[in-house]
């Protein structure tokens, strides 16, 4: 079976490299960026800016090859990819929860941005805290690393090798 996606619009970030990025939107409040939606998807953001929050699912367009074993920003200890947020996936897909203050024709202005320059955007749903919130009693590897994510910074560990 074959899935193939779209984008409808590309996210623009001051992030032009990957060193030095946020790797989550927690650690980049306050970061400013912006949505261009392509014209043949405007009329589906009507409503949208009765919402703080957003979701954006994006394509991780940087990432060539994926590991099934990987070392996460916050960790020094080897976890299975699906145990980790990091970028190099099977199917290299990514989402970050920002803040979306206006929605001015077809560019969306947002903030908390932890996503590189130029990326491709797949979707948008509203983020709503019913549906999204949810208490874990378990928190796996990160529980030791909890609270860390505000400081820590990406390096090159996911960088392709040419």
């Amino acid at each position: 079976m074959e899935i193939k996606f779209q984008p409808i619009g590309i996210i623009h970030t001051p992030f032009n490299d990957i060193k030095g990025m946020p790797i989550q939107p927690t650690g980049a409040k306050g970061i400013a960026g912006s949505v261009e939606i392509y014209e043949s998807y405007v009329q589906g953001l009507m409503d949208l800016e009765g919402f703080s929050h957003i979701i954006l699912l994006y394509h991780l367009h940087q990432v060539q090859s994926f590991s099934l074993i990987v070392m996460p920003f916050l960790d020094t200890t080897e976890h299975g990819i699906f145990a980790t947020r990091a970028p190099k996936r099977p199917n290299p897909i990514g989402f970050s929860i920002v803040k979306l203050n206006s929605v001015q024709g077809n560019i969306l202005q947002i903030e908390n941005v932890d996503i590189l320059n130029n990326t491709p955007l797949i979707d948008i749903k509203p983020y709503l805290p019913e549906f999204d919130q949810h208490p874990a009693d378990r928190l796996g590897w990160y529980e030791a690393v909890k609270g860390k994510v505000k400081n820590h910074r990406s390096d090159n560990r996911f960088r392709e090798q040419h």
